[in-house]
């Protein structure tokens, strides 16, 4: 499978690497120090996209890859305000995209459990929940996009939390994310269930790039002969 890689940082890099070994070829590597190589021509050589860039390019990014008609895995966060607008045009032109805030297995197992925790949390209202994530200084938006999920998750599961916010809150209708962003930190997610007697605690953390580069792929693999708007709960058969 032939694969353009639209952001080449870190996580970028790391892709590569998994892909490579896994006997793929990268056909096209797109930096802040090339940019002029990111057209239409050069996407339509790959067989597949996977665009990790930032919250001010992803859109972009996203629909260049649609209109130039290959298949679009997309990992950056901060610009989901847009998500509906990209999903549209890609089942109108029937394209394919492909959304996650994290491609790790684990994490989306995590999300599993996230969502069956809730539902039993949910009866019980002498438990006030707080949702804790810790990332390395270079990340730029925060919450991060997995944070954002599992509150949006927890929300959908307990009736009485109304709304999420990115600070420490009494008020009983909101849910807490509070972000943390120290060096070396490649990303846990912490939510604990506290009472007066008792607090029930899951957590997710990743050593290393590995298993998103890993997903990423996994989800490259699965995407690049499709039609449709997917995420890692079809990739992973949830």
């Amino acid at each position: 499978m032939k694969i353009a890689l639209i952001g080449y940082g870190k996580m970028g890099k790391a892709i590569e690497e998994v892909a490579l070994a896994k006997g793929h070829e990268i056909v096209l590597k797109v930096s802040i120090d090339n940019l002029e190589d990111n057209t239409l021509e050069n996407i339509r050589k790959a067989d597949v996209a996977i665009e990790f860039t930032g919250p001010d390019s992803a859109f972009d990014n996203i629909l260049r890859c649609m209109e130039a008609g290959v298949p679009v895995i997309s990992g950056s966060t901060g610009w989901l305000d847009r998500y509906e607008e990209l999903r549209q045009y890609c089942l109108a032109g029937n394209k394919a995209f492909l959304y996650a805030s994290n491609f790790s297995i684990g994490v989306n197992i995590f999300f599993e459990v996230n969502k069956r925790l809730a539902e039993l949390m949910a009866p019980h209202p002498d438990y006030d929940v707080t949702l804790t994530e810790t990332h390395h200084t270079q990340k730029r938006d925060a919450p991060s996009g997995t944070a954002i999920t599992l509150a949006e998750q927890i929300l959908e599961k307990i009736p009485r939390k109304k709304e999420w916010v990115n600070h420490i809150s009494n008020n009983l209708d909101q849910l807490s994310i509070l972000s943390e962003r120290v060096d070396p930190a490649p990303g846990t997610h912490n939510i604990t269930y506290h009472s007066s007697v008792d607090s029930i605690e899951i957590t997710h953390t990743a050593h290393n790039r590995q298993g998103f580069a890993t997903g990423a792929v996994l989800a490259a693999e699965f995407i690049h002969d499709k039609k449709g708007v997917f995420s890692m709960k079809d990739v992973l058969g949830f």
